[in-house]
Order: C-alpha cells, then sequence, then structure tokens
C-alpha cells in the first residue's frame, strides 16, 4: 500500500470513521441479561427462560406440508407477491378483524422487525421529523427512528405530542411488553388526532389473536376508522399465532396509496418474501382451527405461571392479551430480576421498554409445558 493510500479516511463501519450507523443506535438491551443468565443456567434443575417470546411449539402440520409441497420454487418471487397471497391476507383481514380492504393494499413483509425498524426509512423521514411511539414499548420503534436520523418520542398520550413535527405515530395494541389493550374509543381518538394533522398512523397489532380478558380491535374496523383507510397502516405478524418466527411471514396493510409507495421503494431494495413461505402463509391464514390450539395451550401456561408470581409476592398489571405477563414487585426491575434468575427463572427487566418499566418485569409464557411446571414449582416451593 502506498504512502498516499494509507492516509485515506477509514472505510464506513471501521474503527475511526467520522461517524457509524451502530453510533445512532442504543446498546443491544438483551447483552445486559446474560449474566443473569448464566446465574439461571446453573439451576440443578435447569434454567426456565421467559425472557424472550420465542414460539416453543410445533410448526402445524397443514402449513408444514404447504411449505415443503413448493420447495422447487427455482425462479424469483415477486415483492408484491401473488395475487392468491393478497387476497388470502385481505380475506382474513376482513374475517378476523372486520376489515373492509382489497389486495391491492396488502403487502408481504420479511418478519414484522424489519418492517418496524426500516419503515421510517423507506418513508423519506429524517432528520427534523420525529417518529412517536408509547412510553412502554417494543425497543424498534426508537431503533427505526434512529436509523433514517429521525427524532424518535415517547408517549403517553397522542395529545401531547408536536404535530408540526410528528410524522409517523405507533400504536401497539395489544402492548408489548403489558399486555394492555387499548379500548375502541381511544384508537378512534389517534385516528382522528392523526387524521387532523395528516400525520401516518401506523398500528402494531402481531398480539391481536391473542386477546385473554379483553377482545383487542384493530385500527381498521370500521367502527374505528369509518369507511377508509387513509393515512392508517396496520402490521401484523403470523410468529405468535401460527409458531412461525422462523418463517419470518408478517405483512402491512391499510392505506392503499402508503402501501403502494412501500411497494415501489421494497422491490429497488429486493425485499422479497422466500416463494415457499408465501405458500405457507396462504395456508396459515386458511386456518383458524391451529390459532385455537395454540390458543389453548398458551392460556393453560399463563394461568399457572400467573398464580405462581402471585403467590410469590408479585403484583400482575395489564396483562389482558399478548404473550406476557407484566410484574412487579414494587422494586427495581434488576433486583427482581436477580432474585428470579437465583430460582434458574430467566425474565426481561421492565426497563428494557422504557423507563416507566424501571419497576416491572416481563414474563413471557411462550415456554414448553414441563419449564412452566417447573417454575411454578420453584415459585411456589
Amino acid at each position: 500500500m502506498s504512502i498516499e493510500n494509507s492516509k485515506r479516511a477509514p472505510l464506513p463501519g471501521h474503527p475511526g470513521a467520522a461517524r457509524r450507523v451502530s453510533d445512532l443506535l442504543p446498546v443491544f438491551p438483551w447483552d445486559r441479561l446474560e449474566p443473569y443468565k448464566q446465574t439461571a443456567l446453573a439451576h440443578p434443575g435447569g434454567l426456565c427462560d421467559f425472557s424472550v417470546g420465542t414460539p416453543v411449539d410445533p410448526v402445524p402440520e397443514l402449513i408444514q406440508k404447504a411449505l415443503a409441497a413448493s420447495t422447487d420454487t427455482p425462479g424469483y418471487p415477486t415483492v408484491w407477491g401473488p395475487l392468491e397471497l393478497r387476497e388470502a391476507i385481505a380475506g382474513w383481514l376482513g374475517r378476523r378483524l372486520g376489515a373492509r380492504i382489497g389486495p391491492q393494499a396488502v403487502l408481504p413483509t420479511i418478519g414484522s422487525k424489519e418492517l418496524v425498524a426500516w419503515l421510517p426509512g423507506q418513508l423519506g423521514l429524517g432528520p427534523g421529523d420525529q417518529v412517536a411511539y408509547p412510553r412502554l414499548a417494543y425497543p424498534t420503534y426508537e431503533v427505526g427512528a434512529r436509523l433514517c436520523g429521525a427524532e424518535p418520542v415517547a408517549y403517553e398520550s397522542v395529545d401531547e405530542l408536536d404535530p408540526a413535527r410528528v410524522r409517523l405515530l405507533w400504536l401497539n395494541s395489544p402492548s408489548n411488553p403489558t399486555g394492555r389493550v387499548l379500548p375502541a374509543a381511544e384508537l378512534r381518538h389517534a385516528v382522528a388526532w392523526a387524521r387532523e394533522h395528516r400525520v401516518l398512523l401506523v398500528s402494531d397489532e402481531c398480539y391481536l389473536e391473542l386477546g385473554w380478558e379483553a377482545e383487542p380491535v384493530s385500527v381498521l374496523h370500521p367502527e374505528v376508522c369509518g369507511d377508509d383507510h387513509e393515512g392508517l397502516l396496520v402490521v401484523h405478524s403470523l410468529s405468535k399465532r401460527s409458531n412461525l418466527a422462523g418463517y419470518r411471514a408478517s405483512f402491512v396493510a391499510g392505506d392503499p396509496v402508503v402501501v403502494k409507495e412501500l411497494l415501489e421503494i421494497r422491490k429497488h431494495g429486493g425485499m422479497i418474501v422466500p416463494a415457499p413461505v408465501q405458500v405457507a402463509t396462504v395456508a396459515a391464514l386458511a386456518d383458524d382451527a391451529h390459532v385455537a390450539e395454540q390458543r389453548a395451550r398458551y392460556a393453560a401456561r399463563r394461568s399457572a405461571l400467573r398464580a405462581a408470581l402471585e403467590a410469590y409476592g408479585f403484583r400482575i398489571e395489564h396483562s389482558e392479551a399478548s404473550l406476557y405477563l407484566w410484574a412487579t414487585q414494587d422494586r427495581p426491575c434488576w433486583e427482581s430480576v436477580a432474585e428470579l434468575a437465583a430460582l434458574g427463572i430467566l425474565v426481561a427487566p421492565g426497563d428494557f421498554y422504557g423507563p416507566a418499566g424501571d419497576r416491572f418485569v416481563r414474563v413471557a409464557f411462550t415456554a414448553t409445558d414441563e419449564r412452566v411446571a417447573a417454575a411454578v414449582e420453584r415459585l411456589t416451593a
């Protein structure tokens, strides 16, 4: 290498570069949990991991068969997917959510987290814009804002936001981490606020089919949004309802103008759901029986863990839907994490989801029946 070349500026991403994308992002929270995981792993009865809400039950056989039957697909699939897929999505949205929507207003995505992280940038947001999200929220809403240089803003009520600066408003019902379900009246108010101020409202509804003590409502329901979907998008995933986290099967739907713009952008980026997964998605959305079976499994685990946590001294707040129990001992969350880790039980500290969660832990009931039973025994011994 010549002396001249050796004096060039470092490549982007290399140490010494003026700015790295990673510098814009918060510390990856799950790395902080690793020492507590090691403590829990050392328990004689083994680890009971309730920290991450990842499915552990088998993929339903009908979905596996659909995937296997379509593996001989050597050609490129399309970003939009075949009409059959979009009709299946639109049909499910109508049947399960009461949304009046056509296949031109839906778009498959490569998992919902990908969409959440890249949506603000794909829509052209940047410095000077604000992306608003609930004060207790999935961390990727903030990440998505930071990736495009926009300002992330946590809110308690939409009325406290600056309508001159907010360009994208996230809702999340049922909530991750709290399991809270927003009532239809609150959803209507948010929709009206967003439309009045020309703010795009995006509702993350990935847990909508997992209501326990409340019936979640979609923002695309006519009782919430009226006769059209202008200015509205919803995000849905098959990871939780159908155990398809490994398939990365999800979709976004709503305002057809915004969906068309996203389609054009994602075509250029090659953001394509693999063809076998597209076929599997059609099969999954056409069948409600496997969803009911999985709900029954989760309901039993939820009931057992809730009773055990309460017997141990935790108070459960919200948690009327989703795959989590939002629990507190009215003390700093990391103290509760440490105490449970000593029992071989790993949970997520509430401050992962915002400062307002610093006295809570999130307990996912996405573990096997055997591990749930082991945790219940330790908590109630």
